[in-house]
This record gives structure tokens, sequence and C-alpha cells, in this order.
């Protein structure tokens, strides 16, 4: 390993300083360092230390820092410096794994921490002074554009399936040379393993795969070594979703995997166990065909009073993709039903089944007229029906 040294502007960061003054043997390790090596946006920065939890803790409190022990069973304290968090975690080793939870031991060897982590380009640490520690050359697989594990690709992803989930996420987004053989033969044979995660953590890393901003290879990747159907059991077309990222459509999950899903979304969503709001976005994604590029003003209008115009610009993507109707969408006022309840009583209309049935009414004719008429329009139609009783 031939250390090297680089600029990163999050080290400069004066709540990561003040975390780094009570604790300069830690290093920032995993994403933050991946993602600077890659140019990318840094989000969360986390951290690794050789003192164990305790120690930490006290030392973050004598220096008038909050210490919060998020898990210590795992060596994770959550130092809180200006409002923001920043985990630490003691380093480790595994003593026992099954497959979805590992038992640790801690360790004061960074390379031994960095052994047991999943791929060479997550297995990096930074130090303050901007040197990056690289035990298994995962700042040349970065740039070779390699997603490679560390170490024996069947051990890794025995110690947690979850890492072939994982692999297609990294494999999406920093893959751009061919994927490693090895890795690929041990993901084939551990398809079956993939049963014994649970449903929110594969719904976590499907949903981080469709929002790369091109996940189509990573997809097709999938489908070759049967992780796909392993983890769509419902079916999947991966066609419909070249097709759609091929329309420049916006990186959405759960539009992309409107699109993927071959099968119905109600299982889907039951067995993924999505929340209640991504299960209603599905689902209303799904319901019906996308409005037709031609559709006039009036079909436009009609659609936005039943429908949430993401809703239907979804659903314009998923049809077409009609750059046009799109931006018609856009730019089209939501049309509101003037009239409520309450205005029907204010004529003499007692509440019940049939004022709710006359509601019902005038709003069709409200929609029929392309929902142009306006509250005093909608008031004498509503006279006018009384009228004629």
């Amino acid at each position: 390993m031939n250390p090297v040294r680089i600029e990163a502007a999050f080290l400069a960061d004066p709540a990561l300083a003040a975390v780094l003054d009570v604790l300069p043997e830690a290093r920032i390790v995993g994403g933050a360092v991946r993602d600077a090596l890659a140019g990318s946006p840094v989000a969360d920065i986390d951290l690794a230390s050789p003192l164990k939890p305790d120690a930490v803790m006290d030392r973050l409190r004598a220096a008038g820092l909050k210490a919060v022990p998020t898990g210590l069973a795992h060596g994770t304290v959550t130092a809180v410096a200006a409002h923001r968090g920043f985990e630490i975690t003691t380093l480790r080793r595994d003593v026992e794994t099954d497959g979805r939870h590992a038992v640790v031991a801690f360790t004061d060897d960074w390379r031994e921490d960095a052994a047991r982590r999943d791929f060479t380009i997550n297995a990096m640490s930074l130090a303050r002074d901007g040197t990056v520690h690289d035990y298994f050359g995962g700042r040349d697989d970065l740039r070779a554009g390699i997603v490679r594990f560390v170490g024996d690709p069947a051990t890794r992803i025995a110690e947690d399936y979850l890492r072939v989930l994982r692999f297609f996420r990294f494999q999406a987004r920093y893959g751009s040379a061919a994927p490693d053989a090895a890795a690929l033969a041990a993901i084939a044979h551990a398809v079956p393993g993939l049963a014994r995660l649970s449903a929110e953590r594969v719904w976590s890393e499907v949903k981080r795969i469709l929002a790369a901003p091109d996940p189509r290879q990573a997809i097709a990747l999938m489908e070759r070594l049967g992780v796909l159907a392993a983890v769509l059991l419902e079916g999947a077309a991966p066609g419909r979703l070249d097709a759609l990222i091929a329309r420049g459509a916006p990186p959405a999950p759960l539009l992309r995997l409107a699109a993927l899903l071959e099968g119905d979304a109600d299982a889907l969503a039951a067995r993924l166990l999505l929340s209640g709001d991504e299960h209603a976005d599905l689902a209303a994604l799904r319901a019906a065909p996308g409005l037709a590029p031609t559709a006039s003003d009036a079909d436009l209008r009609r659609a936005l009073a039943d429908t949430p115009p993401v809703v239907l610009t979804g659903r314009a993507w998923l049809a077409h993709g009609d750059a046009g109707l799109i931006a018609r969408i856009a730019a089209m006022p939501v049309p509101h039903f003037p009239l409520r309840g309450r205005d029907l009583a204010a004529t003499g209309v007692a509440p019940g089944v049939a004022m709710g049935a006359l509601l019902r009414d005038l709003r069709q004719w409200w929609l029929d007229g392309g929902c142009l008429a306006d509250a005093a329009a909608c008031r004498a139609e509503l006279a006018r029906r009384l009228g004629s009783a």
C-alpha cells in the first residue's frame, strides 16, 4: 500500500474538525472517501476509531460534545457537533456471521477492519491530513471502474447476502469497466441466499439501484444472473425500463419500478413492505394509461381534476415521454370543482344521499364542460336543476 494525499473540502468543515480535535487518531471511512476520490458530492461522513466506544464517549463528553450511544453492540457512537451528527465506529473484525448479521469483536488494526468491508472502493480510510489509506487497491479499482469484493467474493457474500444487491448498486454508479468475473460467479451461486434477507433490506437496495443515474446495465446483469427474478418475484420487464430511461425520464425510483414491474403492484408492495405512500404512488402510476400527446386542453383539465400532476406526468413518461404533453401538464393550472355541500345546503338541499348524488351530477356536468364553469356558473346550473325538479 502506497498512501497518497488528497485535498478533500469536507476536511475543513468546522463541525468535523471539532470531532477530530477530540479524536485525532480517527479517520473518515467508507462512502465519503470513495466519493471524494471520485469527485462526487459527499453526503454522510462516517468515522472509525481504534478506541473502544466508552473511551470515545468519554473524550467527546469531556470536550463538551454530545455523545449518543446509537449502536454500542456494534461499536457505534454518534458525536454531535454544531447540531450535526457523525457516526464513529470502533474498528472491528467479524467473529461469526450467518448471512444476515455478524458478531463482531473490537480491534485496533485498521487493515483488519478494512478486510471485513464489502468492496475495495468502500474499504479506504482518510486521515485528517488528507492521507488515503488503501489496503486492497480501492483507488485503482475506482479509477478503472471496477466493483470488486474485498478478498474472496463468496466469503464476503456469505457474511451478508445483501452484498449481492449492494454489488449492483455500486456497479450502476461506478462500474464503467467489464464486471469482475469472480464477483459474478459468486453472485450467481449465492442467488438462493437472497431469500434469507428481510423485505425492508431488499427494497432499500432495489430502490437505490433504481435511483442510479443509469441502472440499465446493472439491471440487465441482475437479469442474466437470476438476481432480478429472485427479488422481483412478480415478474420484470427490463425492456420497459430501458425505454423509459431512453426517453429522458427523471431518475425517480418508483417511476422506474412502475416501468420495470411486470406483475401485480399490490403483491409487490405487500411483499417488500413498501410504505403506504410508496404503495399508493406505484399503484397510481400503473392504474391508467397515460394521456395521448394529442389530448385536448379539455381532456387535460379533466385529468388534472382527478389526478395529481406528478402522477399524470409519470404516466406520460411511461407511455411515450412526449415533451410537449409533459410541458403542458406542468403549465396547466389544476382545476377545482367550485361547489361544496355547504353551497347546496344554502339553497335548501338537505344533507344526505340525495345531496351527494346531486353534487356528483353537478361535478360531472362541470367535467363534461372541460372544467371551465366557475362558481357562479355552477350555482346557476344548480338553481336550474332545482327549479326543474
